[in-house]
């Protein structure tokens, strides 16, 4: 499942309507139907489908990246119901597939978690109540606005009567609005997860990219969307410390429209496609790969800064990890191995796929492929 700190949980839809009571929401049932990964950011909608048993053997059948029309989704939120439904749709068209089952994910800002201390041995009549009473006091919305779920954590090492707790919420118009554009395009979601933890259950396969597959070690995971930088830094396999800070890849977009007088998305084909004047690459692709790699290293000096850890690898994910030098830059900048983060390095690949070009797009699917193993989960 997933939801957690050091655990992996799983957020499965289960949308109810009953005012004036608590809500459950089902984020934390384990199911493990076949199903596809669905990630919907600012720009493009992911996915990722996966077969074999999630240990000694994962296959990956297919994926697809479809683009969204500029400002569909904003700041997270979906904008436009019918044109992320068309997206969807287009994506999942040219995922090949007649699987119809989806896991989808909330951003991290949309979620609500909270760890709490519980008396060990309740039942799960006597813990809703106790949660209802803690969600009042954490959740800043009424909770018949909100879908609320909590998980059973390990008994606390110095007080074994003492349970901890997770409860999650998100409010329900943030995950109806995924449900909604998922089922236009007629697939079911039947898991919503959270898009840091199904980054943190990719990190598990691209880990094999790092000696010892990441043991003992303090891994920074760096996501370079569209807006927004996800960190999220693995000591030994755990996550100890997450943060976002604005920066993303519509600045280098942004910097393309300004020089050459293109539309928003004239200037992201030309991005992936090339076209560009010759001083492209030296007066706009190289100063925005520097400025990245300045952001990423001003965020692992404030890690450091802030715990008593150093960091050992950076594994680099999201679209601008595919810009030419940007490994090299960031590595550079900071002292630290950097790697394109790639959670298909030691699966087998189907044979329609070009394996050059899942390279190329692997660091921008950890998101779906994360939703994509859910089905593993037992």
């Amino acid at each position: 499942m997933l939801l957690g700190f050091n655990v992996n949980y799983v957020l499965s839809v289960q949308l109810g309507d009953i005012k004036g009571e608590l809500v459950l929401f089902d984020f934390f049932k384990e199911r493990t139907p076949p199903l596809i990964g669905v990630d919907i950011s600012s720009t493009t909608v992911k996915m990722v489908e996966l077969s074999g048993d999630g240990k000694s053997s994962i296959h990956l059948e297919s994926y697809s990246i479809a683009p969204l029309p500029r400002d569909a989704v904003v700041d997270g939120n979906i904008a436009s119901l019918e044109n992320v439904g068309e997206s969807v749709r287009r994506a999942w068209k040219l995922l090949n597939t007649r699987e119809k089952n989806a896991a989808m994910a909330l951003p991290a800002a949309a979620v609500i978690s909270k760890k709490v201390n519980m008396q060990a041995g309740l039942s799960e009549t006597e813990m809703e109540l106790q949660v209802e009473a803690e969600a009042n006091q954490y959740i800043p919305f009424s909770l018949d606005e909100v879908n609320i779920d909590f998980q059973q954590l390990d008994p606390l090492p110095n007080s074994p009567e003492t349970v901890e707790v997770l409860i999650a919420a998100s409010k329900k118009e943030r995950i109806e609005d995924r449900v909604a554009v998922a089922e236009d395009a007629g697939l079911k979601v039947v898991i919503m997860d959270v898009e840091t933890y199904a980054t943190e259950a990719a990190y598990s396969l691209a880990a094999n990219q790092i000696p010892n597959a990441g043991r003992e070690q303090t891994v920074m995971i760096v996501d370079v969307g569209a807006q927004m930088m996800h960190i999220n830094v693995l000591h030994d396999n755990q996550s100890v410390y997450t943060r976002e800070q604005p920066f993303g890849g519509s600045q280098l977009t942004q910097e393309i429209v300004r020089r050459y007088g293109l539309s928003a998305e004239e200037a992201e084909i030309a991005k992936r496609k090339g076209g560009l004047p010759e001083n492209y690459e030296s007066e706009v692709l190289e100063p925005f790969v520097q400025s990245m790699a300045m952001e990423i290293a001003r965020a692992a000096q404030l890690f450091t800064n802030s715990t008593q850890f150093g960091i050992d690898h950076i594994l680099l994910a999201g679209g601008c990890a595919a810009i030419p030098g940007a490994i090299e830059a960031v590595s550079a900048r900071t002292r630290v191995n950097t790697i394109a983060a790639n959670p298909f390095v030691n699966m087998t690949i189907a044979k329609h796929i070009d394996k050059n070009q899942l390279a190329t797009d692997a660091p921008a699917l950890m998101i779906a492929c994360g939703l994509a193993m859910r089905r593993f989960e037992a």
